[in-house]
């Protein structure tokens, strides 16, 4: 597992062999950042269920201003703080050890908000609707930002709320899907 673009290319990320864990694979990785370039750019972004942290470090190779990393497994975190150190992207980093849940009240309690949201659970789960009806419902995705969700058998619509799907991919047995968060403006 490498990063694919941006001022670190080519370096190795640490990680593919964590327990639990399936790492996005760099051709799908280049799709979507390929689609979600012109969002990155001073970005602050959330890496949820971040795994080996690929896709947020990819975001700051790419020009995100700050990611947050959140994981519950604590070799996950591990790994997220050994690539961090490794790059020195220390300074653009927040590493927490939480479910998922507790993270998105933690956010949103802090009223901290995003530009980019990868959500990227293990398949099994099945809850990326939970995931999406929680991030409206806490308004933690910026006007005009994006939520990116990887999953196997979910079945999402095309819109919540102020979601539109702005692109999906399926790569075999995965979907991708992309959504903007349009606030429309009374005149």
């Amino acid at each position: 597992m490498r990063v694919i673009s941006g001022t670190l290319k080519g370096r190795n990320i640490l990680g593919y062999n964590i327990e639990g864990t399936r790492p996005t694979m760099d051709r799908v990785k280049e799709s979507i950042f390929g689609t979600i370039q012109n969002y990155i750019p001073n970005s602050v972004v959330l890496d949820l269920f971040a795994g080996s942290g690929n896709l947020g470090i990819e975001a700051i190779s790419n020009g995100a201003k700050y990611c947050y990393f959140v994981d519950n497994n604590i070799e996950a975190i591990n790994v997220i703080r050994k690539n961090i150190n490794t790059f020195n992207i220390k300074d653009k980093s927040t590493i927490l050890h939480n479910d998922y849940n507790k993270s998105l009240d933690y956010f949103y309690n802090s009223n901290i908000k995003f530009d980019i949201i990868f959500v990227d659970p293990p398949y099994k789960y099945e809850i990326i609707e939970k995931v999406i009806n929680k991030v409206i419902e806490y308004n933690l995705l910026n006007e005009n930002g994006i939520i990116i969700l990887e999953f196997e058998k979910d079945k999402l619509e095309e819109k919540y709320k102020s979601l539109n799907l702005i692109k999906n991919k399926k790569y075999g047995e995965k979907y991708i899907y992309i959504y903007k968060n349009v606030v429309l403006q009374l005149m």
